[in-house]
């Protein structure tokens, strides 16, 4: 085995045997400049860490205990270990995402369960702090909905390019933008109500500065693009070419590295799709779609030429080297089995 020191170290999000997978923690993979992924071992035993943010500029990895209702920090140790830094922090139901603020400020916190969103102040050493919940959503579409209110589902964090922080909800549908006030947590700034019953579930900022929303239960993506400080919604277009299976679910979205290209995963036909970023970042248009190379492609990223995607239920990073030019992504190039892997995190 080459020494981990060697190659840059992705960390993988994970499902334990409290969350039905077959994992014991926050794995650990080295990355070849081929494009091979290497498993090297589970960095730290944690409970279902689906979900896993590092820390700017520190060597701190932050996850979630799905199950468990908690967030850590885990510093790191040797080649790729990970110790627990300080102790757990209570956390909502189903918490699956988080996110680091750019200047290692503060963690931010979703959680599916019951729609909480919380923000953790950071120390200097990157240990967590302070805990602030976020005021809870109000259905938008209430009115569609009379009888048995709809459940707000927080799913996601994004940290914008102007300092202000964007979060998806599944429940509401709705895309939920928040300024940082220290000692405060998250004040609210603005919302954007997007179609009923769409469940906008990941999100990724393009370098234009619109952002792009994949939504989970309806299969699309959205463009929200910043006028005078507000975010509108200014595109709605289908995720995949060629549609979509009933029981389909999308999961994540991401850019190749120019922003010339867009990526959606797609539970259930176990596709990825790739779209065009047109019109200036005003538009996404479904391309090709093709087999993610398992079963329950979780979440992917881009990594150079590589697209590397984690399947959840097969146990198995698929590799595929995408075009430069196109965009469009080669026959298969390496599987990792690798058990339950939900995240794919690349440390600084």
């Amino acid at each position: 085995m080459t020494s981990p020191a060697q190659h840059p170290i992705i960390w993988t999000g994970t499902y334990t045997s409290d969350g039905g997978g077959r994992a014991e923690g926050i794995g650990a993979l080295s990355a070849h400049p081929d494009g091979r992924l290497e498993w090297l071992g589970t960095a730290a035993k944690a409970d279902s860490p689906s979900f896993v943010a590092v820390h700017p500029t520190l060597p701190v990895v932050y996850a979630v205990a799905e199950q468990r209702k908690m967030v850590r920090a885990f510093r790191r140790t040797g080649d790729f270990g990970l110790e627990p830094l300080g102790e757990p922090q209570p956390a909502g139901e189903a918490t699956c995402h988080v996110a680091v603020d750019p200047q290692g400020r503060f963690l931010t916190a979703a959680c599916w369960g019951d729609g909480q969103v919380l923000l953790y102040e950071l120390d200097s050493d990157g240990g967590i702090t302070a805990r602030f919940p976020a005021p809870a959503s109000a259905d938008p579409h209430s009115v569609r909905t009379p009888g048995e209110p709809r459940r707000s589902r927080a799913h996601a964090s994004l940290m914008l390019q102007d300092g202000r922080i964007m979060t998806t909800d599944l429940g509401h549908d709705t895309l939920r933008i928040w300024n940082y006030v220290p000692g405060s947590g998250l004040v609210a700034d603005h919302e954007v109500a997007l179609p009923f019953g769409c469940g906008p579930r990941h999100l990724v900022q393009h370098p234009s500065g619109n952002v792009f929303v994949v939504s989970e239960y309806s299969i699309e993506v959205f463009v929200v693009r910043p006028e005078a400080g507000t975010f509108e919604l200014v595109f709605r277009g289908p995720a995949t070419s060629g549609g979509s299976m009933p029981d389909d679910s999308a999961a994540e979205i991401c850019l190749d590295q120019e922003g010339r290209h867009a990526y959606v995963g797609v539970r259930g036909s176990n596709l990825l799709s790739v779209l065009d970023v047109a019109a200036e970042g005003t538009e996404l248009l479904p391309v090709q779609d093709f087999p993610s190379g398992g079963n329950w492609p979780r979440h992917h990223i881009v990594r150079g030429n590589w697209l590397h995607v984690a399947h959840e239920r097969s146990d198995n990073i698929a590799t595929f080297e995408l075009d430069p030019a196109s965009g469009l992504p080669g026959p298969l190039v390496h599987d990792l089995q690798t058990p339950s892997p939900t995240a794919l995190v690349p440390a600084p």
